[in-house]
């Protein structure tokens, strides 16, 4: 599969500019019906599926820059409008490195927060965030904390399903020799119970890391 050339960074910088604009006002109201809310990088052709054939590149140089500093202007507006709720709230960054796209800021607040402080899986060792690697955004990552989690894909023990799940016999035979060669590769294990639950393991696969900053 080929990889896509970007064009037009400036017109992709304005996009940019109007995403951090779109999402820097955090809906309050939303907020407390829903008891959480996130900004996930929208701008094309990042945002949404794609219709051609070949990969879109992950974001760099002037680009990604641009995409860092609208993260943190949104995290530190949101910020203020959080102080104001004078309760309890979550509210971090998540870094993905290299599917950097998945970058967002997030905040919840009551039975969420407990949610997404666990939702990741914390390595036994312990990485550090490097911000001299983001160049000029150096100084302003440095006021984060930074906590480093697994990026992973997960599936589960009922990924295969039935025959008759599926529109031939040919589609589930190939679906089958995907999942079994897809657990021949290095992943973590996690048994599952409950009474409402079909599957009774996930299957984790590492794609990268995730940074958690927190002020």
């Amino acid at each position: 599969m080929k990889t896509k050339k970007i064009r037009g960074h400036k017109r992709r910088w304005k996009d940019i500019d109007q995403w951090i604009s779109n999402y820097k006002n955090l809906d309050v109201d939303d907020l407390k019906a829903y008891s959480r809310d996130y900004a996930k990088i929208r701008t094309h052709p990042w945002s949404g599926l794609a219709v051609t054939n070949s990969i879109i590149p992950q974001p760099s140089g002037e680009t990604k820059r641009r995409i860092i500093q609208g993260l943190i202007d949104i995290y530190n507006e949101w910020e203020k409008r959080l102080d104001q709720l004078k309760e309890p709230y979550y509210l971090k960054i998540w870094l993905f490195e290299p599917r950097f796209t998945q970058s967002q800021v997030v905040c919840a607040i009551g039975d969420e927060i407990n949610y997404y402080e666990n939702l990741f899986h914390k390595p036994t060792d312990e990485k550090q965030l490097r911000p001299g690697r983001y160049g000029q955004l150096e100084a302003q990552l440095k006021d984060f904390n930074w906590d480093c989690r697994w990026d992973e894909d997960q599936f589960y023990d009922t990924e295969i399903g039935a025959p008759d799940d599926y529109e031939s016999i040919k589609n589930y035979e190939e679906h089958k020799r995907w999942v079994e060669n897809l657990l021949k590769k290095p992943h973590r294990t996690e048994k599952l119970s409950g009474p409402d639950r079909d599957a009774t393991e996930a299957y984790y696969f590492k794609k990268g890391n995730i940074w958690l900053g927190q002020k």
